[in-house]
């Protein structure tokens, strides 16, 4: 049997043996509250399986029960339509969130995309300007100069950001 504390009402399962009629004292083994417990007994008349249990609570016509029915399902309908409206609202907040973040990130992706492209371009000039280099100088002979400083700039680049790693 079940029986639960008076004081902190935890619950214990006791073997019916251990309680004699008359009752006995027990101590909580939680809160160490002692009370004295009698059993006692609700049912003492046993049922046959032809008889009926008869109370007032449980007696509901059918037309009573059409109605709980009825009122349960308008009840189930509102909370569904009103489920469905937080719903939507949720899904148009976050499309709006959606819609500010992507903006934005738009915004400062395309900014490093176009420092990229300019960074790759720039090196694949200056490859460009190295392969070429003994052609241009032959035509141009003042290109010389302004080759090899562009190419000691670079170079001076180069170990600037050694340094700074």
């Amino acid at each position: 049997m079940i029986i639960t504390c008076p004081n902190c009402n935890k619950q214990f399962k006791i073997d019916n043996s251990m309680i004699p009629d008359e009752g006995r004292d027990l101590q909580c083994g939680s809160c160490n509250h002692v009370w004295f417990y009698t059993i006692e007994e609700q049912n003492n008349i046993i049922l046959k399986l032809d008889q009926e249990i008869e109370r007032d609570e449980i007696k509901i016509t059918p037309k009573k029960k059409k109605q709980q029915i009825e009122e349960n399902e308008q009840q189930l309908e509102k909370i569904k339509s009103e489920i469905k409206n937080e719903l939507k609202e949720k899904i148009l907040e976050k499309q709006k969130n959606k819609t500010t973040s992507k903006n934005t990130a738009n915004k400062g992706s395309k900014f490093f995309s176009y420092l990229i492209v300019f960074i790759i371009s720039f090196i694949a000039l200056i490859i460009l300007l190295d392969t070429l280099k003994t052609p241009l100088i032959n035509l141009f002979p003042a290109l010389e100069i302004i080759l090899f400083n562009l190419f000691e700039t670079l170079q001076d680049i180069k170990l600037f950001i050694i340094d700074l790693i």
